[in-house]
């Protein structure tokens, strides 16, 4: 009884196995690929461009308020709460005092 059910699912077995390989094959073979493209990417913009890419966007943002006329601005995403007096003491100034 035993050996029939090793004759029967044995077979079974090593198909599961070597596809299972393959699988783990392909999907090394994907990540060098995949490392390799981004290590050109890299080589090939170098360092200096790519800190003015990350940059780009910040800078655009500043040089829009800036013709605005803005002094100072507070940005935010939302997701992180303020203290907004202790912010705005530095932002407006002291105020007068009523002596």
């Amino acid at each position: 009884l035993s050996s029939g059910i090793n004759a029967e699912y044995g077979g079974e077995l090593d198909y599961i196995s070597s596809t299972n390989s393959l699988e783990i094959e392909k999907a090394q073979k994907m990540s060098e690929i995949e490392t390799g493209k981004f290590q050109n990417m890299v080589q090939t913009l170098g360092p200096e461009n790519i800190a003015r890419i990350a940059t780009s966007g910040h800078d655009n943002q500043l040089a829009m308020l800036q013709a605005l006329g803005l002094q100072s601005t507070l940005i935010t995403d939302g997701s992180t709460p303020l203290n907004l007096f202790s912010t705005a003491k530095g932002l407006v100034g002291a105020l007068p005092s009523n002596e």
